[in-house]
């Protein structure tokens, strides 16, 4: 598998998303902070670039009047079979990929074009280079139809998004592979934190661990690192069943909840698995004056020792495991936000160091 070429060793890197206005100024943060793992921000701050609407373009049957956002999957026979057309054409030939409508456009890729032409300038001791996108059961779950009702529950659009989603992440890989380090591409996942709730009861676990399958396999079959982002609790033991190389969780936070699942994360680990820790909070900027790199270090260790005793090594652990913070940093003033890029730099030299 292609993660066991890749020992992260407590390298540090970001969930994705920043508060900036400027992008240069977000892409230079990124640059000067995550320097062996640099990943290109979201920025929240505009509206082409906020989680989901970012990955919307070239999606069938996608409506908007005035705040409102929906898909209708009454009237949009022709977009879905044009849809399909497209999908096919490029599953054949990926090189049609750039001219495709899974393409980022102009305004939605604005920032991850800067950061691909400021990387280039700066690969000296990059060792991975990381893209995110979201993930399937988030976007089927906040995107409804006419009716209000989440595509989740609308099996011709699983299948539609599910495709959609695999084209718009493989063309996000086939540019971040240009400079020769392997890809990590984060699925981003917010929305698990409400499965299992009686919300989604008809939705199963297989369900759930179709939809990530189905987005995760051509990523990887074209040499990607795929993980996944949640930034609350959720079925982790699910995660562990995924075809995922990369777990992110908010250990800052949810430790108690993911070392329910010790016995599958040290498996996961055992086969070549990579944890990556979400340390450095992000939830409240009152959080990220109380703490310091050091402080996180120790908490860290004291979630190692707790969660694998003597069955693996702290110095294992470190070898599979990437530092990050517990989320995004869009909801962050920009100072807390550039603050939380420095404390989770600090905390993976401290750990790089045991």
């Amino acid at each position: 598998m292609a993660m066991e070429l890749f020992e992260p060793a407590a390298r540090a890197t970001l969930v994705g998303s920043l508060p900036h206005t400027d992008p240069e100024r977000a892409v230079r943060v990124v640059l000067e902070t995550m320097t062996e793992i640099p990943v290109w921000p979201q920025l929240t701050k505009y509206a082409a670039e906020q989680m989901m609407v970012q990955y919307l373009e070239g999606l069938p049957g996608v409506r908007r009047k005035e705040a409102r956002l929906w898909v209708d999957t009454d009237d949009s026979d022709q977009e879905i079979l044009a849809f399909y057309e497209d999908y096919l054409e490029v599953e054949t030939k990926p090189s049609l990929l750039d001219s495709s409508r899974f393409v980022m456009g102009k305004a939605t890729g604005r920032t991850f074009r800067l950061f691909l032409d400021r990387l280039a300038q700066k690969l000296d001791g990059v060792k991975a280079v990381k893209g995110q996108i979201v993930g399937p059961f988030t976007l089927l779950s906040g995107l409804t139809d006419q009716h209000r009702r989440a595509l989740l529950f609308d099996d011709r659009f699983r299948d539609i998004v599910v495709k959609h989603l695999a084209m718009k992440a493989l063309w996000q890989v086939h540019h971040l592979r240009r400079y020769g380090r392997p890809v990590i591409l984060f699925l981003d996942e917010p929305g698990l934190a409400g499965f299992g709730t009686s919300a989604f009861i008809t939705v199963s676990a297989n369900d759930v661990k179709a939809l990530i399958t189905q987005v995760a396999e051509p990523l990887k079959q074209a040499g990607a690192l795929v993980g996944v982002h949640v930034c609350a609790n959720t079925d982790w033991g699910l995660m562990f069943e995924c075809p995922l190389d990369i777990i992110n969780l908010d250990a800052y936070q949810f430790f108690d909840r993911f070392a329910l699942y010790r016995k599958q994360c040290l498996e996961f680990l055992q086969r070549g698995g990579i944890v990556a820790w979400g340390m450095v909070p992000t939830s409240e900027e009152t959080l990220i004056d109380m703490v310091s790199a050091e402080s996180l270090a120790q908490r860290w260790r004291e979630h190692v020792k707790s969660l694998f005793g003597s069955e693996m090594s702290e110095a294992s652990v470190v070898r599979r495991s990437v530092v990050t913070p517990s989320c995004g940093c869009g909801t962050l003033s920009e100072r807390y936000a550039e603050r939380v890029a420095e404390l989770t730099r600090d905390l993976s030299r401290i750990l790089r160091s045991l």
